[in-house]
């Protein structure tokens, strides 16, 4: 499996935009839609995304709403593999299955439709979820939850950013591998 050196990090990092006080003082917001204006950086990213994963034993691509179904559809589209939805309750059309996990102040909730990883035969599909950022972790391991609840098998997790200092994906990494393009 591939990882980009520092110099190909660094170039990431900088078609990210920094915008602070957002959605809240004291909070830097991530912002990716300079990386998705940019056709070199996200084609380059993209391109080391595919390199890594063109010869895993992938059948399904699931990305978590919204900013995950961008990097998941165009990774599914580049690898020829289905890509699932992982959305809010109520957002889609079918009969879903959800998995909640806990916020600071609540509880919140994932769902995917329920066959949204229709049977392939002999073996249990197997999936990459792909998100395009990691704070404290709780909608990611419950889409991993959710995956596994409905007959699948999330082969890893991957997030374009990774939050290290929030530690989000200490949890996630008890029930699959996770891999992080840029650490901050």
């Amino acid at each position: 499996m591939t990882h980009l050196n520092e110099t190909d990090k660094a170039y990431l990092l900088n078609s990210i935009r920094d915008i602070e006080d957002f959605p809240k003082p004291g909070i830097i917001f991530k912002d990716i839609t300079t990386l998705l204006g940019d056709e070199k950086a996200f084609n380059f990213l993209l391109d080391h995304l595919s390199t890594r994963y063109e010869n895993q034993e992938i059948d399904y691509i699931a990305g978590i709403e919204s900013r995950g179904f961008i990097f998941g559809a165009a990774l599914a589209a580049r690898l020829r593999k289905r890509f699932v939805p992982i959305r809010k309750p109520g957002k889609l059309p079918y009969t879903t299955i959800s998995e909640k996990y806990s916020l600071e102040y609540g509880v919140d909730e994932v769902a995917i439709h329920i066959d949204a990883f229709s049977s392939l035969g002999t073996h249990k599909p197997k999936v990459l979820l792909i998100d395009d950022l990691i704070a404290t972790g709780g909608t990611a391991t419950a889409a991993v939850k959710l995956i596994n609840k409905a007959g699948a098998h999330c082969i890893e997790a991957c997030f374009i950013i990774n939050l290290t200092f929030l530690q989000g994906d200490l949890d996630i990494k008890k029930t699959t591998p996770v891999y992080s393009v840029l650490e901050v």
